[in-house]
C-alpha cells in the first residue's frame, strides 16, 4: 500500500520523468493482484485525470497503458473512465488506441456513442481500433482483444 501511495503522490511531481515512472509503477500494481477493487478504482481515477490533463505525451501514454492493465483483474465502470472521452478528439493515434480499448473493455453499451465517431476516422488503424472496441462491448464474455 505504501508503494501505491508514493506513486500516487509522484503523479503530481514537477518532473515529467517522475510522473511517467509513477504511472508505470501504478500499472505494475494494477497488472498484479495486490489492489482490491476500491484501491484499483482510486488508482484508475487518478490515472484518468493524468491522461486527460497531462501535457507530456509519454506520461499520458503511460497513464493510459496502466489503466488498460487494470482490466486484467478488475471490472471498471464506464463512469470511472468516461472523462477520457473529453480528450479523445485531440489524442495522438497511440493514445487514442489505448482510450478506445479502455472504453470497450468496460463492456458498457453506454460507451458505444463515445466510440462510434472513431469508426469513421481518417486513419484506417483508428477505425479498426474503434471497431474492436465496439466489438468488445458486444462480446458475450471475455475480451476480443488484449491490452
Amino acid at each position: 500500500m505504501n508503494d501505491m501511495i508514493k506513486a500516487l503522490e509522484a503523479l503530481t511531481d514537477r518532473e515529467p520523468n517522475r510522473r511517467d515512472v509513477a504511472a508505470d509503477s501504478l500499472g505494475d500494481l494494477l497488472r498484479g493482484t495486490a489492489l482490491d477493487t476500491d484501491a484499483a478504482h482510486l488508482v484508475v481515477g487518478r490515472l484518468v485525470s493524468l491522461a486527460v490533463n497531462e501535457p507530456e505525451t509519454k506520461v499520458r501514454e503511460s497513464a493510459l497503458n496502466s489503466i488498460s492493465e487494470a482490466f486484467n483483474h478488475h471490472r471498471l465502470p464506464l463512469d470511472l473512465v468516461e472523462p477520457l472521452a473529453t480528450a479523445m478528439t485531440t489524442m495522438e493515434p497511440e493514445l487514442l488506441e489505448h482510450a478506445l480499448y479502455i472504453l470497450g473493455a468496460t463492456h458498457d453499451p453506454r460507451a458505444l456513442p463515445l466510440i462510434e465517431p472513431f469508426l469513421h476516422h481518417l486513419d484506417p488503424q483508428m477505425r479498426e481500433d474503434a471497431r474492436l472496441a465496439a466489438a468488445e462491448i458486444a462480446a458475450p464474455e471475455g475480451p476480443t482483444h488484449n491490452s
